[in-house]
């Protein structure tokens, strides 16, 4: 079935699970979530993965193990397609794309490639692009201060002191999020995003450390 949408009834369900986050509210709807919420999610992902790549449904459930929250259920469905991350909740939608987080190796990478002129001067060209189309750019877990071996007054100090670097966009709840608008929506983001994902990909690229040494 082609996408068109999420209803009005998945925005809903959302605001009823933050307000009433329990088995009970979540066996009561689990109908509507599996009609109007997860079913057009794997809709749009079936229609954005020839040109966007693999793509994925994330588990509704939250990993409560080590958290002192045991709510049990996240207030938003997420989803990948290709290197994108997509989210529906009562708030509205949202995609995102980037290194949310990077490894010391990708970390010390990505500083370098900042200091330097060329590829440094490339991510802020990159960075001013995708904030003429209103997509954010912003950092994860920034340093308060110049990172250790970097001047304080560096050109782009700001982008050295991140850890994480990546492309958000939201919209709000409008009608337009249950019709087929809001694949276009979504496409046009991934599509925009691609200059950061690719330059990110030159620069920093995978950590090279051995999996069992990963958060």
């Amino acid at each position: 079935m082609a996408f068109q949408g999420w209803p009005e009834e998945a925005l809903d369900f959302y605001e009823g699970l933050e307000a009433d986050n329990s088995k009970s509210y979540w066996l009561a709807h689990k109908e509507i979530y599996e009609t109007c919420v997860l079913a057009p999610m794997a809709e749009l992902l079936a229609e954005l993965e020839p040109e966007h790549g693999d793509t994925k449904i994330y588990r509704p459930y939250r990993d409560v193990r080590f958290s002192k929250d045991k709510s049990p259920y996240k207030t938003a469905l997420g989803a990948h397609a290709g290197d994108g991350y997509i989210q529906l909740s009562a708030a509205g939608l949202a995609v995102g794309t980037g290194m949310y987080g990077m490894e010391p190796d990708q970390l010390e990478r990505y500083r370098a490639a900042v200091a330097a002129d060329a590829s440094g001067g490339e991510l802020e060209q990159v960075i001013a692009e995708l904030s003429a189309q209103d997509i954010e750019v912003h950092g994860r877990d920034t340093l308060k201060t110049a990172p250790r071996g970097y001047p304080a007054d560096h050109q782009r100090i700001e982008l050295l002191r991140h850890k994480g670097l990546v492309a958000w966009k939201e919209w709000h709840v409008e009608p337009w999020l249950g019709t087929s608008a809001a694949k276009a929506a979504v496409a046009g983001f991934l599509i925009a995003s691609r200059p950061l994902g690719g330059w990110l990909a030159r620069h920093v690229g995978p950590s090279a450390e051995p999996a069992r040494a990963r958060r």
